[in-house]
């Protein structure tokens, strides 16, 4: 074996390590508005996709941008969607989403997908009006300190009330977002500085002192990390979403082939890790596979790449894990230790931290080092063939849930992207699809938005358009943003939408059902409160889906029957020039499993309803 490091070939379909174009210089300064600036900017910093809704703050931007041959913007029917848009957009592509607003309620509005954007680590610049500078302070119209009000959920952001500094301040936004650990940055004009005269030159010199990521991990500790790695017996590659944003596939695939360790990787790192792979276990946490949660737990050595112990895989956090020493590396040096005591704490970006561990680890290989991990495989093999990802199909003949979308992926183009809501309908897609690449699966993870799906979907098209786009959806979450369909009707993003439907928020009733005694309080989503107020009234379904659909300009049709599945899948498949909506009426009992209840151990994890796993509890079992 020769100490070299693996061909940094970019994993597909993601872009060049640029995630965008970058500053191109100009001859000379020209003078024009601040809002002409704006668009130039942007324009110099590679963006060729706005989702926004103009008004009367940010109205001067909207002008110039008219005349741009560069930017498309996308009229969304609500900021909400704009945010999410960004975001499905920068996930899909690896670039830097954009979203635009006015000031005041436009700009409250985009707070939760920026909160979404911050939590999950995905890089969006949110570009919003202000009042005029020297109203500001004084309850003006439609103003609100967008700044203030984001500044928990941005990665930075920027009040700028001088023209002169719109394109300064547009490269930092661009760089921020896109570099170190990816995240939101918010840019809040004033109309004045909009409107005002200015002269624009290009590149500005950015300032920036205190913003140096570092990247590159010091050689002492992937040494010993090494050293860590030959030395387990039980050793699992915790993956998280880091290495998807650190386009570190490739390399993540190497290292799991030469150190032959089982590979967990998370809700946000699906796609990081092909599904397929023999040293695959599948997704930790919560509703985890069994073989994933206790491979955690029976470990001796976390090896956690771009991960940071989320209570939603940890479960009970002085419980997980009980017998490994750990190595966390990650770009963002505030997350290590922060949840959990790292033995060997490794701050940098995920794929050189990978490359140089693979240097490091065939280095020990040439001197005889290396792990042995048999007993270990036939352990995890055990365990991942008595309780593997199942479910049942219902006796009265109904559409299971699961079986809908594992169809879906089972009938999707190559490469297909989907896009998932929040609740049951997304662990499910989680489970029942299979993701061999990366950039193919997105997801609120962190935030758990409802809502998500539709506009994530959008964007994710507009982005790339000659993939096929699919978005997973309960019919809870698709009331919250189903008005994007009118907007991807118009604008030519034929996105394809499942509606999981089954009449109820159905990870919530879950809960009631195992938690509050069946008491379905407020879950019931198809019928209204009965005469005497408490019982839901028999009925036709409220909306009806296709009719909704149809009235959005999309192609509708309704699934009710398992032996229709596949010819609505394969004609939503065929039709490319619209959006295309199936409702799916499904059995509304079906539960997610495993399970690891909120607040409990993952030692407590059921594999069905009631069914605990006997593993045993001694640390060599």
């Amino acid at each position: 074996m020769t100490e070299q490091a693996p061909p940094r070939s970019e994993p597909h379909p993601q872009p060049p390590r640029s995630r965008n174009a970058g500053p191109q210089p100009t001859p000379s300064a020209e003078p024009m508005t601040g809002a002409q600036s704006l668009i130039r900017s942007l324009e110099a910093v590679g963006v060729d996709t706005v989702f926004g809704i103009p008004g009367g703050a940010i109205l001067p931007a909207y002008d110039p941008m008219m005349d741009s041959v560069k930017l498309r913007h996308i009229l969304v029917r609500h900021e909400q969607g704009a945010g999410h848009a960004a975001t499905g957009y920068a996930q899909a592509t690896g670039k830097v989403g954009v979203c635009m607003a006015t000031s005041g309620p436009g700009a409250t509005n985009l707070v939760t997908p920026i909160a979404d954007a911050h939590m999950d680590s995905v890089p969006i610049v949110a570009i919003t009006g202000q009042v005029t500078s020297k109203s500001i302070g004084t309850d003006a119209f439609q103003e609100a300190d967008i700044c203030g009000i984001t500044m928990p959920v941005t990665k930075h952001n920027f009040l700028v009330t001088d023209a002169d500094d719109i394109p300064r301040t547009i490269a930092e936004a661009f760089h921020i977002a896109g570099t170190g650990r990816p995240g939101p940055v918010l840019v809040d004009i004033a109309k004045d500085a909009l409107q005002a005269r200015t002269n624009f030159s290009w590149p500005p010199k950015n300032d920036l002192p205190g913003y140096r990521p570092v990247t590159k991990p010091h050689s002492k500790q992937i040494r010993e990390a090494a050293r860590l790695i030959t030395e387990a017996k039980r050793p699992v590659l915790y993956v998280g979403g880091g290495v998807l944003k650190a386009r570190a596939t490739a390399e993540l695939k190497v290292l799991a082939e030469q150190t032959g360790a089982p590979v967990v990787t998370t809700l946000m790192a699906l796609g990081a890790f092909p599904d397929s792979h023999r040293q695959h276990l599948g997704m930790p946490g919560m509703h985890g596979s069994v073989a994933a949660v206790t491979a955690l737990q029976k470990s001796d050595l976390l090896i956690t790449l771009g991960a940071r112990f989320d209570d939603r895989v940890t479960g009970k956090l002085d419980s997980f894990a009980p017998y490994a020493k750990v190595i966390h590396a990650d770009i963002d040096p505030a997350e290590i230790g922060k949840n959990r005591e790292a033995d060997v704490p490794i701050v940098g970006d995920a794929r050189e931290v990978i490359a140089d561990l693979i240097v490091a680890l065939q280095a020990e290989a040439q001197q005889g080092h290396t792990g042995d991990y048999t007993d270990w495989w036939e352990q995890l093999n055990r365990w991942r063939e008595t309780y593997p990802l199942g479910y049942e199909k219902p006796a009265n003949g109904q559409l299971s849930p699961q079986q809908v979308i594992q169809r879906i992926g089972q009938l999707a183009p190559e490469g297909t992207v989907f896009a998932a809501g929040v609740g049951q309908h997304q662990m499910w897609a989680a489970h029942f699809i299979d993701y061999d690449k990366p950039a193919t699966w997105l997801n609120s993870g962190g935030a758990g938005t409802m809502g998500y799906a539709v506009p994530a979907a959008m964007g994710a098209k507009a982005g790339r358009p000659d993939t096929t786009v699919w978005a997973i959806d309960g019919d809870g979450c698709f009331q919250m943003t189903n008005q994007e369909l009118v907007t991807c009707a118009l604008n030519n993003i034929p996105i394809k939408v499942a509606i999981i439907n089954n009449g109820a928020l159905g990870m919530v009733r879950q809960w009631q059902t195992l938690f509050y005694n069946q008491r379905y309080s407020n879950t019931v989503l198809h019928s209204g409160p009965g005469a005497d107020g408490k019982q839901p009234s028999a009925g036709t379904r409220v909306p009806d889906f296709v009719k909704l659909s149809e009235a959005m300009g999309c192609v509708a049709m309704r699934c009710e029957s398992p032996e229709d599945l596949d010819k609505v899948i394969e004609e939503a498949n065929a039709i490319n020039d619209r959006p295309v909506v199936i409702d799916f009426i499904v059995h509304e009992d079906a539960m997610v499993w495993p399970m690891v209840a909120a607040g409990t151990s993952n030692d407590e994890i059921l594999a069905a309803r009631g069914v605990r796993p006997d593993f045993g509890d001694g640390e060599d079992d």
